[in-house]
């Protein structure tokens, strides 16, 4: 097992980027413990950071969007608490930097990995939530997240390709895509799938390839959405 930090530092790091003082200290150190240090890891506290980073930033896009449907709030969390988001913001704090792993998992680069960055950050808060309660969990994910939620996209903006495009197309009276399956590669553990996607009203088709037949189908569409004139990539 490593530290990659002093722990003296630790209180101080927290302190800093959470906004918060740990009542339990081995509350914050079972946070950053990831299981391939040993036993004490941060899954279970994982497992209640994610409800309660969920339940917050949905109450911060409710207060901050009163116009936004269920549908679109749902939208704009899914990108506010995404992996890749919370690594991000895990990667700002530096908080590779304050992890316990195994040896291995050190060597290979662990205190990088996207996967156990967001982990960890969840961790945290879940372990803030057993030390002082869900106010002080949410006044964490405020802290984090706010100042995040001006940058976000429309929530439009945030639909999957293949709704954007049906929409687009619905919305002025045109008949949906045609999607179809021409090519199928690899084998059966590795496939590659090719997806044609046609609008034959407008003369136009595009073709996506992915290794499911979802992800080619949004690949295709998405290229699709790109060929159409710009008066009907805007919403009506």
């Amino acid at each position: 097992m490593t530290l990659l930090a002093k722990p003296a530092d630790l209180q101080a790091w927290v302190e800093r980027s959470f906004g918060y003082v740990f009542r339990d200290a081995a509350l914050c150190e079972a946070a950053l413990r990831h299981r391939s240090a040993g036993g004490g890891h941060n899954e279970r506290l994982e497992f209640l950071g994610d409800s309660i980073l969920n339940c917050s930033v949905a109450r911060l896009l409710y207060d901050a969007h009163p116009e936004a449907d269920e549908g679109e709030l749902s939208r704009l969390r899914a990108t506010l608490v995404s992996g890749d988001t919370l690594a991000r913001i895990a990667g700002e704090l530096g908080l590779g930097e304050h992890l316990r792993l195994g040896g291995g998992e050190l060597k290979s680069g662990g205190f990088r990995r996207a996967s156990i960055l967001a982990d960890a950050l969840e961790a945290i808060l879940g372990a803030i939530f057993l030390d002082s309660g869900f106010e002080a969990a949410a006044a964490a994910v405020k802290r984090l997240i706010e100042p995040r939620m001006s940058d976000l996209p429309s929530a439009a903006l945030l639909k999957d390709p293949k709704t954007r495009l049906q929409e687009l197309l619905q919305g002025r009276g045109l008949a949906l895509p045609v999607y179809t399956l021409t090519a199928v590669a690899g084998d059966a553990h590795d496939q590659s799938f090719t997806i044609s996607c046609e609008v034959p009203v407008l003369e136009l088709a595009a073709v996506g390839e992915g290794a499911s037949r979802r992800r080619a189908e949004q690949l295709a569409a998405a290229r699709l959405l790109d060929l159409l004139p710009t008066e009907l990539r805007k919403p009506s």
